[in-house]
């Protein structure tokens, strides 16, 4: 097995998948790339076994092959390679890799190709197309609010629901809840799945550079991302999601409407001098004056700061997660937000300005009061 590649570009692809990988493995060949001649083009594969990429790429070869070859020392090497040509021939029979360049020759032990886990196949799917961009923003909306508790696995992933009339992320960990949704993306069949976070991570590294869509297939099982020349295969969280639409208040008929930089600013301020137990901050409103305070009794410190806002509704004190709620106004993109509350024991409900929100989203963050002890 033979073949010609540039350096550069071998590089690349490399680095865009090599994310997947990960240490101490169960399998000694997962800390290897698989890679694949076919019909004059370089197949690559990375896998953890709950998830694979495989990318493609242009070589010149005579005869396919294959074999697996060690990652982390491919990758150093073609680090240290300025921009050229590199020669790759392998014995099929031993699975010794030579490496030829313009500097000398390299020679490196690989491994057989067999070992390497099988693709999983995503039989009798659902499938739809989205842009890249839309997946992206969805996904960078939606992760932050993902919860890490073991004994509630479909908390750590992102619900996506599709059907004929629009696409709908969610992400909650009990304490918040993003619902994005999207209604120029549809499916001609009713459907939901929940990805784990690993392969959305791999999917926010990778969509921020691709123009076009993103073909997405799903079963009970197993969901695949195909975009430019990438392709990633990931292993579903199974169960039943909790009824999300239950906890979204129906009636929350105050409404505080401020700059979200500011907000997001004073909060961060002011939550230095918070408990560290409970990153508790005091939001207190009356009439068009907003005031954040925040206290830690074990150490005296204290703070609070006033702000002017637009407000309508009856005067009131709530207390929010300041971690929670900035997080929230960090992955908001309008200049000027809305907070609907009812009561300080009902969860607020952020919103982004409608008058510059992308007519084809609707993105509603849900957060939970917690209960003062000040």
């Amino acid at each position: 097995m033979k073949f010609i590649i540039s350096s550069g570009a071998l590089l690349k692809q490399l680095q865009n998948i090599s994310g997947v990988l990960t240490t101490n493995n169960s399998l000694p060949i997962l800390e290897d790339f698989l890679f694949e001649i076919v019909e004059g083009e370089l197949i690559i594969l990375a896998s953890d076994l709950d998830n694979t990429i495989i990318t493609r790429i242009k070589a010149e070869a005579q005869e396919p092959g294959k074999v697996a070859i060690p990652a982390k020392m491919l990758i150093d090497s073609l680090k240290s390679f300025p921009e050229q040509p590199l020669t790759f021939i392998i014995n099929p029979d031993t699975f010794g890799i030579e490496i030829a360049s313009g500097y000398g020759k390299y020679k490196l032990h690989g491994h057989d190709p067999e070992e390497f886990p099988k693709i999983s196949s995503i039989e009798d799917g659902t499938t739809f197309e989205m842009d890249a961009s839309v997946l992206y923003s969805g996904i960078n909306k939606t992760i932050f609010a993902t919860g890490n508790d073991d004994l509630r696995p479909v908390m750590s992933g992102v619900l996506m629901q599709v059907g004929e009339d629009n696409l709908t992320m969610v992400a909650t960990d009990s304490h918040r809840l993003v619902r994005y949704r999207r209604n120029d993306v549809k499916c001609d069949s009713e459907a939901s799945f929940i990805i784990p976070k690993k392969p959305l991570n791999l999917l926010k590294n990778l969509l921020g550079y691709v123009d076009g869509n993103v073909g997405i297939s799903f079963n009970a099982r197993n969901a695949s991302f195909s975009f430019g020349q990438i392709r990633l295969i990931c292993r579903l969280i199974e169960g039943r999601y909790p009824n999300y639409d239950a906890v979204i208040p129906k009636e929350n008929p105050f409404q505080l409407i401020m700059t979200r930089q500011d907000l997001v600013s004073s909060i961060r301020r002011v939550a230095i001098f918070s408990s560290k137990s409970s990153s508790q901050v005091k939001v207190a409103i009356q009439g068009s004056e907003l005031t954040l305070s925040a206290e830690d009794p074990d150490y005296a410190n204290s703070a609070n700061e006033r702000l002017t806002c637009q407000y309508n509704g009856e005067d009131m004190e709530i207390s929010f997660n300041a971690k929670f709620i900035s997080e929230m106004l960090s992955n908001l993109d309008s200049e000027r937000i809305t907070l609907n509350l009812s009561a300080p024991n009902r969860a607020g409900i952020l919103l982004p300005d409608s008058d510059v929100q992308d007519k084809e989203e609707d993105l509603l963050m849900l957060v939970m009061p917690v209960m003062s002890n000040y």
